[in-house]
């Protein structure tokens, strides 16, 4: 079976698996707040995976979506999908100002810039009224998707959060393969080269940041409707740190190694929380270490190296 044959079974499968996990006694709030951040980690590999820029406050608009959802929800009365659609609208906005200043840097100017404005944002969430502070924003109703379907259904509310995780999922490799996908690449590989080709290039990564903060801040509206609150830890620098480790983890620049970072990430968290306590971060970050000694592309990555060199060694060995 070929590379591109095995991709498109191991997703299918995967896909199987989730369409049945509520089905199957699988906690259905842990699989989406996995998913949440599996689409949290998609937009962070759009921007770094395939556009070679790294932030450092990506959690940022993860909150700004988060808030704004949950107030619109609970506090003005719009409907769920109307708070996801302008938590996701907010999040780009933010990433548009932030994109403006910040773009125009490189390396670790960028990355320090992108985190110096996200602890702004952060210390904004801590002071606004409407945020509730360091008790953060609670009692967020789920509601009636279109008036018609209620959320207050796990079972719902988790196929919701399915629909659109495949839904941003095909969305991202369909940015991949395009020709504005291309260009990305051709900056992430070599940024003087495409300038010498006559791209705009700081328009193509604003675009491609702006993208990946839409996208960020959709994971963080969902998640809000999924758990009902929206807090402070949703922009604390930490959750930035979270997203770079669930990429890297899985695998930088392939398309499935963020998802399975984020579950890795997130059912570590899950399973760790009542056996070790606070040591958790301790043990997740030894993991990683281990990780990035042992397996330097991430999980995917190191697959699908493996899967080259035997292809060459069949090659070779015909030949």
């Amino acid at each position: 079976m070929d590379r591109e044959r095995l991709a498109r079974f191991g997703w299918a499968l995967g896909l199987l698996v989730l369409l049945l996990a509520p089905w199957l006694g699988i906690y259905p709030i842990f699989i989406m707040k996995a998913l949440c951040f599996a689409i949290f980690a998609c937009a962070f590999n759009l921007l770094l995976g395939y556009t070679g820029l790294l932030s450092f406050g990506h959690a940022a608009y993860f909150a700004a979506a988060a808030y704004s959802t949950g107030w619109l929800v609970r506090s003005a009365g719009w409907s769920p999908e109307l708070g996801l659609v302008a938590g996701t609208l907010i999040a780009a906005a933010v990433g548009l100002v932030v994109g403006l200043i910040a773009i125009r840097r490189q390396g670790i100017y960028f990355a320090m810039v992108t985190l110096a404005l996200a602890q702004m944002v952060y210390f904004v969430f801590l002071q606004a009224p409407f945020t509730g502070g360091e008790d953060g924003l609670q009692g967020v109703p789920r509601g009636h998707l279109f008036g018609v379907l209620s959320l207050a259904d796990d079972r719902v509310m988790y196929y919701l959060v399915l629909a659109v995780f495949v839904a941003v999922f095909a969305a991202i490799i369909r940015i991949v393969h395009s020709p504005f996908g291309q260009v990305l690449k051709a900056i992430r590989e070599n940024e003087p080269r495409a300038v010498s080709l006559g791209y705009a290039v700081d328009r193509y990564k604003l675009l491609a940041f702006v993208l990946s903060t839409a996208i960020a801040g959709l994971a963080g509206a969902l998640k809000t409707l999924v758990l009902g609150f929206a807090t402070l830890s949703d922009a604390h620098w930490s959750l930035s740190g979270e997203v770079v480790l669930m990429t890297l983890l899985g695998g930088m620049g392939t398309f499935a190694g963020p998802v399975i970072g984020a579950f890795t990430i997130i059912g570590l968290q899950n399973f760790l929380a009542d056996r070790v306590g606070s040591w958790v971060t301790v043990i997740i970050g030894g993991i990683f270490v281990a990780c990035v000694v042992a397996f330097r592309r991430g999980f995917v990555g190191e697959a699908l190296a493996w899967m080259q060199r035997r292809k060459l060694e069949r090659a070779a060995a015909g030949g």
